[in-house]
């Protein structure tokens, strides 16, 4: 099965120059942790609930603050036409929950989550990447 079987496909982008307290309320009318930041058709970044708890608002940052301060811009993605197992495994190495998913002229086609894995393919992918994920430490660590 390939990511594109199982991806979100509608996909809202933030914008690097707006505050956090809009990203976040865009996340929360989407009911989602995460959004993809893009400039000029770009992926630049993403932007997570988590980033503004512990990038801007741990750190006495207020609402204005722009997302490209505190967006992760080390962007981690897949391709559509990849196989999921293989991105699942990618997935569980490098301790991400959610990858943007791009087409191969790097344009963003849609967001590829644990979720979206367990719903599609039912044969325990997303549970080995959810155990590689939760195992202590990685790139995301807020300890350090």
């Amino acid at each position: 099965m390939q990511v594109s079987d199982a991806m979100t496909r509608d996909v809202r982008v933030a914008n690097a120059e707006e505050t956090i307290e809009q990203a976040a309320r865009l996340m929360a009318g989407l009911d989602v942790g995460m959004l993809p930041v893009g400039k000029d058709n770009r992926l630049i970044g993403m932007i997570t609930d988590r980033d503004i708890a512990v990038r801007a608002v741990a750190q006495g940052k207020g609402p204005g603050t722009k997302v490209r301060d505190v967006m992760t811009d080390d962007v981690k993605y897949c391709f559509a036409d990849q196989q999921i197992a293989e991105v699942t495994v990618n997935m569980g190495d490098i301790q991400v929950r959610r990858l943007p998913v791009l087409d191969r002229d790097k344009q963003l086609v849609g967001i590829l989550s644990l979720g979206d894995v367990a719903a599609a393919a039912r044969d325990g992918a997303a549970g080995e990447a959810l155990a590689g994920i939760s195992r202590p430490g990685g790139a995301h660590s807020q300890t350090g």
